[in-house]
């Protein structure tokens, strides 16, 4: 495609988008076309520009580190916030909702580059074939964008996260080595909004939830159209040759499960993208990803939403500061020891012999002690619930006002009273939420009844075992081969408690070698899930970050595609703790 060329990205319509959302899009320039733009079906909006200089930046909003470590920044009119204003909200927000941003973290200084990054930004939108809901598209081009090696750094948020989502991996990268980076939310994202059901009541509807196409089965495919949006405003702005961009496709956790189903997708000729560059390279750090024979997130989340919290009220966690904290067992796992119990989930006749017999349902599906204690963190934050709850409604295509079981995201009070919205509630929801509730002032609702918290988690695991319409769903998201030849870095953390790594990175990367693909696997030690949460000392204390092992892969695969360096093979990594 030169630089010429009519251009396949069309505006998008969203008439069905409650005013403060569509004035955010109105802001964020999604939906405003040139005149010029053919309408062509299922395509991309096109991007409009901002500029970025002069105290604001394309790297931390003009932030920096002080900023990033700082409180979350303020609106000068809290009830109609600039987009600037939002934009700099959302840095801080993606910047700390993945990286160790603390003053011992080694942000900026064991690791990455935050002088400002002064550029443009192109904002736009794409719906994948036989889809409805547009997924949000982003690509940021640096002044030192380098033209005589061009390199296109593309990625997917992680979890549920807006567009901004991957700033910490792939802008942090990419920006300061003169790499555009091509982002998209992937059909999740965080454009929530309210949806009335009656009585002064609300529902809150969450795209990747309730948008009705599944998003997870089109990840892949969302990674692909960000990749041809990236590569034709590139053309366009800086009249490089298409065939010398070097693209690097990189992402953590449900983002590096995206980028690794683009992969496989680019070479199934039925799932590819018409105008996508080819792939030259692939990081992924700690994925989300399933292939046949392994147990998907959804499996794991709903079985440990159940068990894991009785599990680790076993003898054998007992002295551990993590899970006894002021050496007491928290009260919540005794409770779900005699919760399950009563219902004959569980037997026993006291809670250590319960608690060990779950632990020992636990381990036998892969699950160890260590990476158990890590997922003490995901039961600290109801983190299995929030994602069982979520993922089941997008499997099943259900509404904001009708999700299986029973369960509703609304937005209430301290005292579980709902509440009035505020003029720039959902915009702050658009800056300042990591993607999936509860979280801004949204709370998931329990199924209704005296015991609902157990029957919706019950509930949730019947259909992860039973249903059929989930299983289908989630058979779609399964990943598919790499072009052979295709160069891959898996990193995945050994005691991560969210995503296991035998569960995900193991059986993938035996699958794509399996077939052929040139990968090579780090293994880091002590590593789990969350390293924003290393910013706690006692968590810093006793787990290693994961990016600055990223940000090694990434180096690595740039120099292997450009300076044809060997590509890394496996790796067992002890990294030094603080």
């Amino acid at each position: 495609m030169n630089a010429d060329s009519p251009s396949p990205f069309r505006p998008r319509a969203f008439a069905a988008i409650q005013p403060m959302t569509l004035a955010l899009l109105a802001l964020l320039g999604v939906g405003a076309a040139r005149a010029e733009a053919p309408a062509i079906a299922n395509s991309v909006a096109v991007p409009t520009t901002s500029t970025h200089r002069d105290g604001d930046d394309l790297l931390t909003a003009g932030l920096g580190i002080d900023g990033l470590r700082g409180p979350i920044p303020p609106l000068a009119d809290a009830d109609a916030p600039t987009f600037a204003e939002l934009r700099r909200r959302a840095f801080w927000t993606n910047w700390r909702g993945i990286a160790d941003v603390s003053s011992t973290g080694g942000l900026g200084t064991a690791y990455g580059d935050l002088r400002p990054v002064p550029g443009r930004e192109f904002h736009g939108s794409a719906t994948v074939p036989g889809a409805t809901h547009a997924h949000r598209l982003l690509l940021q081009l640096p002044d030192t964008f380098d033209r005589e090696r061009p390199c296109l750094v593309v990625t997917a948020s992680s979890g549920s996260r807006g567009v901004y989502g991957a700033i910490a991996l792939a802008g942090g990268w990419g920006l300061p080595k003169g790499c555009a980076v091509a982002y998209t939310d992937k059909g999740a994202g965080t454009d929530w909004r309210r949806v009335p059901i009656g009585s002064g009541d609300d529902a809150v509807h969450v795209p990747h939830a309730h948008s009705g196409d599944q998003p997870e089965a089109d990840w892949g495919r969302h990674v692909l159209q960000a990749a041809a949006f990236g590569r034709e405003v590139l053309v366009r702005e800086t009249g490089i040759d298409p065939d010398a961009l070097i693209v690097i496709a990189a992402g953590v956790s449900n983002g590096a499960g995206a980028v690794l189903r683009a992969a496989g997708d680019e070479a199934a000729s039925e799932r590819g993208i018409e105008g996508a560059p080819r792939i030259d390279g692939v990081v992924a750090v700690s994925p989300n990803i399933h292939v046949e024979g392994a147990r998907p997130l959804f499996d794991v989340a709903t079985k440990a939403a159940l068990l894991m919290p009785c599990a680790l009220a076993a003898p054998r966690f007992d002295g551990d500061a993590l899970l006894r904290p002021g050496a007491a067992m928290p009260p919540t796992y005794a409770a779900s020891c005699a919760a399950l119990a009563a219902r004959g989930a569980i037997d026993g006749d006291d809670v250590a012999t319960q608690a060990s017999n779950a632990w020992a349902t636990m381990q036998a599906t892969g699950w160890t002690d260590a990476a158990m204690r890590a997922g003490s963190l995901s039961v600290a934050f109801d983190l299995w619930r929030a994602v069982a709850s979520g993922y089941a409604s997008a499997y099943r295509r259900t509404p904001a006002e009708a999700m299986p079981l029973g369960y509703r995201y609304a937005v209430r009070d301290a005292q579980g009273a709902p509440v009035a919205a505020l003029p720039a509630e959902a915009a702050l929801w658009w800056s300042d939420s990591s993607g999936i509730p509860p979280g801004n002032g949204v709370v998931l609702l329990d199924p209704p009844g005296d015991d609902g918290r157990l029957e919706g988690l019950l509930g949730l695991r019947a259909l992860a075992t039973d249903d059929p319409t989930v299983r289908d769903a989630i058979a779609a998201t399964r990943a598919l081969l790499p072009r052979e030849g295709l160069p891959i870095l898996l990193l995945h953390g050994l005691d991560d408690g969210l995503v296991p790594e035998w569960e995900t990175s193991a059986p993938y990367a035996a699958f794509a070698r399996e077939h052929g693909a040139r990968l090579g696997y780090w293994r880091i030690e002590r590593a789990q899930h969350f390293d924003a949460f290393l910013g706690n000392p006692a968590l810093a204390a006793r787990y290693v970050p994961l990016m600055p092992q990223a940000y090694a892969a990434l180096d690595a695969m740039l120099a292997h595609l450009r300076e044809d360096a060997p590509l890394p093979g496996d790796r067992r990594i002890s990294a030094p703790g603080r």
